[in-house]
């Protein structure tokens, strides 16, 4: 379910069994309208990339890449093989953590915690005081720049580094000879414990590295330790429902270990690729969400134009024979968590902007996904596909690029929606008319929400089914509506056909068109259907009170 707890899948034939979401971790494609407002004014990772002679990425421009709104620059093909789209980060922030939160369908209305003057007094003396070890550092820094200013004291003193940047993080950098990697993630274990409430920063993340005076460099033992999330996510979600849910790379960290059933650490981007395409020849039903790190990590915060480039151009060489793998029931979503432009100058840190979405597999549609508002979109997306239970405020675009009409909606028979009214029937709630009432309506993207008919003692409260789905739909931004199905009976059994209400009706015509659609459930699951036209002749609607 996605939106209001009642929104239901497509259809049957709509189902996927396995689901993909890669992220290559920083790739936007260009600032979003308030970057401004976090420092990042005219930032664009993707273009960055593409004044390198590095970019070749025929493949994902065939995908559809270069057809999104703002990446013409890369070259658009006229029969992209993908639906294609961008979406706008809906959580006021730009880090790892609320970016990949989003994408599981939790909007982060407040940003974390950051630290541009360093780490308070009432934040490092706990900490030494359970270490047992001094602080070195304490600023904003690079996490290289960091290791070549404070390695050798480090060394010699065994004190900590610990830095931040401009996100929500708590680093601790140490040498794997002074401090080993297992007690420095015990010392992240300790930190993650003590920085909750208005300091519980995104992320703890363990930089250990190796080498000598003037030659250090951080090794591929990092270990992030998240904050847990705030709310149930797609994860959470795939996990309950029984199904696989899989971690690779960073997701187990950033997610806190929560919602799955299995997961794999990348110690490279190659790595993380090598991981994918073996869950891609496994048997495994559900959600596999992968993470390339080295994007953002090596190439996007070192400002590394050309080294970005190759690793696009790796990924871009990779993904060939990754979709040769899928099954007719499988779906991939390409997309990102934030950007790092590595063109920027001004900091090294992530910057604000839109986000790329591909979505492949044998069953979608080609079709411009345009600008979309909100990463948790995917979320509602998946959990329909996957017919999962998700409270979240995206909206699936499920229906768009797996439908089979010529507007791009999925198919959903009169039969079908008779079923699902049939079903919110046993909901209702009607212990003084013993009628009970259902509704299935289905909105023109193919979701569809279900209501039941509540009574209240004082008669004027009760409210009927049609209306409890059409205002939940309402609620939920959904303005185009196709059809509802309409079933009732005394005691929950269908004795005869149940029309609209005069009060429904005349709800309905606020929203929908003439040809809108109701069919009435009859015994057996007979389907007797109507226009509100032929239901409502006559009719007054909002444009008829504005010309009066």
């Amino acid at each position: 379910m996605t939106g209001a707890p009642e929104a239901r899948e497509l259809s049957e034939e709509s189902n996927m069994k396995r689901i993909f979401i890669i992220v290559l971790d920083s790739c936007g494609c260009g600032a979003m309208p308030d970057a401004e407002k976090f420092g990042d004014a005219g930032v664009h990772t993707l273009r960055s990339c593409a004044s390198s002679p590095e970019l070749h990425i025929p493949n994902l421009r065939s995908c559809g890449l270069g057809n999104i709104e703002g990446l013409e620059f890369l070259g658009p093909v006229e029969a992209p093989r993908g639906a294609y789209g961008r979406l706008a980060e809906s959580s006021m922030g730009k880090d790892t953590t609320i970016g990949h939160w989003e994408i599981a369908g939790i909007v982060s209305a407040d940003p974390l915690p950051t630290y541009p003057d360093g780490f308070p007094d009432e934040v490092l003396e706990p900490f030494k005081a359970a270490t047992g070890r001094g602080v070195l550092a304490n600023a904003p820094w690079s996490g290289t720049e960091v290791i070549a200013a404070y390695g050798d004291e480090h060394v010699q003193t065994g004190d900590l580094i610990v830095y931040t940047s401009a996100d929500s993080l708590f680093q601790i950098a140490a040498h794997e000879d002074v401090v080993p990697p297992e007690q420095l993630y015990e010392y992240c274990r300790i930190a993650r414990a003590q920085l909750q409430g208005k300091h519980g920063v995104g992320r703890v993340i363990a930089r250990p590295f190796v080498g000598t005076s003037g030659n250090y460099r951080r090794t591929a033992n990092r270990h992030d330790f998240s904050l847990e999330p705030p709310k149930q996510t797609l994860l959470d979600a795939v996990k309950a429902a029984g199904l696989d849910s899989i971690g690779v790379g960073k997701i187990h960290d950033i997610f806190a270990g929560r919602g799955m059933t299995e997961y794999v650490y990348n110690r490279s981007n190659a790595d993380g690729m090598n991981h994918a395409m073996e869950y891609a020849g496994k048997n495994f039903r559900g959600l596999c969400f992968v993470n390339l790190v080295d994007f953002d990590m090596l190439y996007g915060h070192r400002r590394d134009i050309d080294g970005y480039a190759r690793a696009l151009s790796e990924f871009d060489a990779w993904l060939p024979g990754f979709l040769e793998k899928l099954g007719d029931e499988d779906l991939v979503l390409i997309t990102a968590d934030h950007g790092c432009d590595p063109g920027y100058e001004a900091t090294t840190d992530h910057t604000r902007e839109y986000v790329p979405l591909l979505a492949l597999g044998k069953q979608v549609k080609p079709v411009d996904l345009g600008t979309r508002s909100g990463f948790q979109n995917i979320a509602a997306t998946v959990a329909q596909l996957l017919d999962v239970q998700l409270k979240t405020s995206g909206k699936s675009f499920a229906g768009e690029i797996l439908g089979n009409d010529a507007e791009g909606g999925v198919t959903m028979t009169p039969e079908k929606l008779a079923e699902l009214a049939l079903e919110a029937m046993t909901h209702a709630y009607a212990p003084y008319s013993g009628y009970k009432v259902g509704a299935a309506l289905l909105c023109a993207d193919g979701t569809v929400y279900q209501g039941c008919n509540i009574e209240n003692a004082a008669f004027g409260p009760s409210i009927c089914a049609e209306r409890t789905a059409l205002f939940k739909a309402v609620y939920d931004g959904h303005r185009d509506l196709a059809a509802i199905a309409v079933c009732g009976g005394k005691d929950g059994i269908v004795t005869g056909m149940f029309p609209p209400c005069g009060v429904c009706r005349q709800v309905m015509r606020e929203f929908c068109e003439d040809d809108f659609l109701i069919h009435m459930v009859g015994p057996g699951g007979s389907v007797e259907t109507h226009t509100l036209a032929e239901l409502l002749p006559f009719s007054f609607c909002a444009g008829d009170h504005m010309a009066q």
